[in-house]
């Protein structure tokens, strides 16, 4: 009886490592592989990495946009000025002007033919 005993003791215990060993984790597939997400990963970075280079570019222009409008507005008020005195010294180069500042300073006339001297070259 001792023997059947045994063997009856031993078959539970075999039975339930067969048990545990037929027990297999089974995995479950990703949703994104590994691969997958590297290049997600790579687009994504150079997405963002372009719209940087985007912005920094768009601020460039407009920077030197409001650099060429200052300089416009500079030139235009610097023709006014050249304008101006072109126009006051055409004023001040008046022969009967200079004939009257003459006079006031004593000096006379000897030849009635006073002549403008013109501008040579331009």
């Amino acid at each position: 009886m001792s023997i059947e005993r045994a063997r009856k003791l031993q078959q539970p215990m075999e039975k339930q490592q067969e048990q545990q060993q037929v027990k297999v984790k089974v995995q479950k597939k990703q949703w994104v592989s590994t691969g997958e997400k590297v290049l997600y990963s790579m687009a994504t970075g150079l997405v963002v990495i372009a719209s940087v280079f985007m912005v920094q570019f768009s601020s460039a222009t407009d920077t030197l946009n409001r650099d060429i409008q200052k300089m416009e507005q500079k030139i235009g008020q610097q023709q006014s000025v050249n304008d101006n005195l072109a126009y006051e010294a055409k004023e001040l180069s008046n022969p009967d002007r200079i004939l009257q500042i003459a006079k006031d300073n004593g000096l006379e006339m000897q030849n009635a033919e006073v002549k403008q001297a013109g501008v040579v070259g331009n």
